[in-house]
């Protein structure tokens, strides 16, 4: 069965995904209402969000070469990474407690030291594509192998944009927060081919002027 798939996205009213600060608090807690088995991240963020949130990149450990212990209700980290760019970074995802263990998307072009890499280190990995990632068989392998029911994505435009553009989304969440970015805009679903037939699901006015909306993504 194929899980569903979630776009939650905090923006400004005018679309932006960047230049505010966003209400970070208040976008997990929305995230947490979807309960998800899976959270899908692009490499870029990834290391980004290593670098930010794991006080820089430590040195690597005996501990990070073992798979770890967590409690099975948190959601698995998936990584998309044909090129390798998160190697020697890996271990600083892994060790973060929120996450029940990093699942890593490669495709047939991935260098092989990298495949090493992961096995070295005891990370499931697994090849869906040629040169990219084929994200509807990487999608299928979460339901069948891991029980993944829904997957929910909160990492930027390039990966909604490509998981719209194919087909693969249920929901689009979306926390607006109250305030303009303007000219330095960067606009969530600026890059969507094709129109899309949307079902209004949700609408909450929360604290502050924030609004929270939630549309189906109709087929």
């Amino acid at each position: 069965m194929f899980p569903k798939i979630v776009i939650h996205n905090s923006i400004s009213l005018d679309g932006s995904l960047t230049n505010f600060e966003p209400n970070m608090g208040l976008h997990y807690q929305i995230a947490e209402y979807y309960k998800p088995e899976a959270h899908l991240i692009g490499s870029n963020t990834a290391r980004i969000g290593a670098t930010l949130f794991g006080n820089g990149i430590s040195q690597e450990e005996k501990r990070d070469f073992e798979k770890v212990k967590r409690d099975k209700n948190l959601p698995y980290w998936v990584m998309i990474d044909t090129k390798g760019s998160l190697k020697g970074i890996l271990h600083v995802c892994r060790r973060f407690e929120f996450s029940r263990d990093i699942i890593v998307l490669l495709s047939e072009e991935t260098p092989k030291e990298y495949i090493e890499y992961l096995k070295d280190r005891n990370y499931d990995y697994h090849i869906t594509g040629k040169s990219h990632v084929d994200l509807k068989v990487g999608l299928e392998i979460l339901s069948t192998q891991y029980g993944v029911k829904t997957v929910l994505t909160d990492t930027g435009r390039i990966l909604s944009n490509l998981l719209l553009n194919q087909g693969l989304v249920s929901e689009i969440s979306l926390l607006i927060h109250p305030l303009i970015v303007g000219k330095n805009a960067y606009p969530i679903l600026s890059d969507v081919n094709n129109n899309l037939s949307l079902t209004l699901r949700k609408k909450e006015t929360l604290d502050k002027g924030y609004v929270w909306l939630v549309y189906k993504v109709n087929k």
